[in-house]
């Protein structure tokens, strides 16, 4: 029914570097099951994500590397119905299997993202309204989300600062991590008109923007392991991400040297390295604070 472009689009293998936000709302869940484990992860990561991917796309018609897709094929019809069908099954899911407050917020998140691609709205040409939109939807509003899902909870548990603030420190990181996914499509996006946050930027600029922003989230995440857990956490935490630090600053001084080395190939290595070490750690946290592995 849906062609192969179609469903490569979808870009379902690239929820891997989505994942670390649903990983740490499942390390402070309080009140998860497997079930719901289980069917929040599938709903989010293999229809909500894919859905906005193909939709992006779509609107997009990128003929150079995208995330996820070195060579994208080209975009038809297909891919719309397509991606506004894993929208449908996903807040059918949610409701199902969930609750209504989590279908609503995946309802939310789908027209945020629409918005965000379509030329109608068309966030995605405003460079910082879409860097804010992105970071706090990907960032706070799904750390959210995932919550509602995992815990089965209602919007009433969800305005204290134990779910806030690691709310909170999940957009943070967004904000300084996804200027450097429009760091090698600068091209495709002038071409279109997408006056971006890293285009706003540079390349240059991108990375010292990037690297400030990081330094900060970092000393957000050591603040709230002190105050939440203990400084156990934070040493590891650091621990975990001095892979992902030394892979950046490797290619920061050859991009200084070469700009086009700020490329999709060297752009997904570094997606890859952070997305590993992150969930790597927040599963170490969630195993580890909840004391699962005690119950086997």
């Amino acid at each position: 029914m849906f062609s192969r472009s179609a469903w490569l689009h979808l870009r379902i293998p690239f929820s891997y570097y989505l994942l670390p936000v649903f990983l740490f709302s499942l390390a402070v869940s309080p009140n998860f099951g497997e079930k719901s484990i289980l069917w929040t992860f599938i709903i989010i990561h293999f229809f909500l994500y894919p859905a906005s991917n193909g939709y992006n796309s779509y609107f997009d018609k990128d003929e150079k590397s995208i995330g996820g897709l070195k060579n994208p094929p080209k975009v038809n019809e297909g891919l719309y119905f397509l991606s506004l069908s894993f929208d449908v099954i996903a807040i059918v899911l949610g409701y199902l299997m969930i609750n209504a407050t989590f279908a609503i917020m995946l309802l939310v998140y789908g027209l945020i993202s629409k918005a965000y691609s379509h030329p109608a709205i068309r966030l995605k040409k405003y460079p910082i309204m879409g860097w804010l939109t992105v970071s706090l939807f990907q960032g706070l509003f799904t750390f959210v989300m995932c919550y509602v899902g995992i815990n089965k909870f209602e919007l009433s548990n969800l305005g204290k600062p134990d779910v806030l603030i690691p709310g909170l420190l999940s957009t943070v990181l967004l904000l300084g991590t996804y200027p450097m996914t429009q760091i090698y499509q600068h091209e495709e996006d002038a071409k279109r008109g997408d006056r971006t946050f890293s285009i706003m930027l540079g390349i240059r600029g991108t990375f010292l923007f990037v690297a400030g922003l990081f330094g900060f989230a970092t000393l957000g995440f050591i603040f709230y392991f002190n105050a939440y857990f203990s400084s156990y956490y934070s040493y590891r935490f650091v621990l975990a991400l001095s892979p992902v630090v030394l892979f950046f600053l490797f290619w920061f001084m050859r991009v200084y040297r070469d700009v086009s080395l700020a490329n999709h190939r060297n752009t997904m290595r570094l997606n890859f390295i952070s997305a590993t070490c992150l969930n790597i750690f927040f599963v170490y946290l969630f195993l580890h604070s909840s004391q699962v592995l005690q119950t086997f």
